[in-house]
């Protein structure tokens, strides 16, 4: 770890605690130079997780494209980042939980779908619609009404 200050590599931890969801550590850290404070957070990663696509590609699991396809479906939308950031850790402990190597594109939007609905239900249909190809309005109704009961 660096001072994000003076760049020594020599840093104490002052300080330790579990995080808002309890999967992550708040660490608060002294510079052993210039004792500047700051603070880090720490969580679990997916590593080795392979994403199957739809036409049978594979690539690497990627956080930043999960957040992002999760962040246009929130455009506009009242949330702080410390919500989304609740969210993306909860479809990633789901991913986590099917304890494979290889996780479908598919089984990884049903995941979004199911935190979504709960988290906003604008964003939840706005994700639905890009990710279930909705082809006219009636399959839109149908999505709308399922939302409403």
């Amino acid at each position: 770890m660096r001072c994000p200050v003076c760049n020594h590599t020599e840093v104490s931890v002052v300080d330790t605690r579990a995080g808002e969801d309890d999967w992550s550590v708040r660490r608060r850290r002294e510079c052993d130079r210039c004792h500047y404070r700051f603070s880090t957070i720490e969580e679990t990663e997916l590593l080795d997780t392979t994403v199957v696509k739809a036409d049978g590609s594979r690539e690497a699991y990627a956080r930043a494209k999960l957040e992002n396809g999760i962040r246009r479906s929130l455009t506009k939308r009242p949330y702080t980042e410390e919500r989304f950031q609740r969210l993306v850790h909860a479809v990633e402990r789901d991913i986590q939980k099917k304890k494979r190597r290889e996780v479908r594109s598919s089984e990884i939007g049903e995941l979004v779908m199911k935190h979504l609905h709960t988290f906003d239900k604008v964003g939840y249909i706005r994700f639905a619609s890009v990710y279930r190809d909705f082809k006219d309005v009636r399959t839109f109704e149908r999505e709308l009404k399922k939302l409403a009961k």
